[in-house]
């Protein structure tokens, strides 16, 4: 398992990668999954905004690509701490439970941890999905 500082600094690297060339805001994530492995991804702009992908679904899909489905923990990072958009936030509950930590965090690596509960109380779910 990695610690919360481990996997901020992971975030820190990802979000150096960001493509934001229409928003100049970037956005680094990081997810340690069930298996302790980590995955890293960062926002990647396009011309038609619709198209673009947020830094934290990235590393999601990253994880999912690499056969993970059980994530332990996320960190993302951008300049002021913003928190994930809905999107990412119904994106990780199909991935994690509502204990799920979550750091948001600074370049500079200070973070707050909040679960994925705290974010999204109450996300949309099938009876199609166990």
């Amino acid at each position: 398992s990695v610690s919360p500082e481990e996997l901020v600094e992971v975030a820190i690297a990802a979000r150096a990668h960001a493509y934001c060339p229409y928003s100049d805001f970037a956005v680094g994530a990081a997810v340690e999954t069930e298996a302790g492995r980590v995955y890293s991804g960062c926002n990647v702009e396009n011309v038609s905004s619709g198209l673009s992908i947020c830094g934290e679904r990235a590393a999601v899909f990253a994880a999912v690509s690499g056969g993970e489905r059980m994530l332990r923990a996320l960190a993302v990072v951008t300049a002021d701490g913003s928190m994930p958009c809905g999107a990412c936030r119904q994106v990780l509950a199909e991935f994690a439970g509502a204990d799920l930590p979550i750091y948001i965090a600074t370049p500079d690596g200070a973070y707050q941890t909040l679960t994925l509960g705290e974010l999204l109380p109450r996300p949309f779910s099938s009876p199609l999905v166990q």
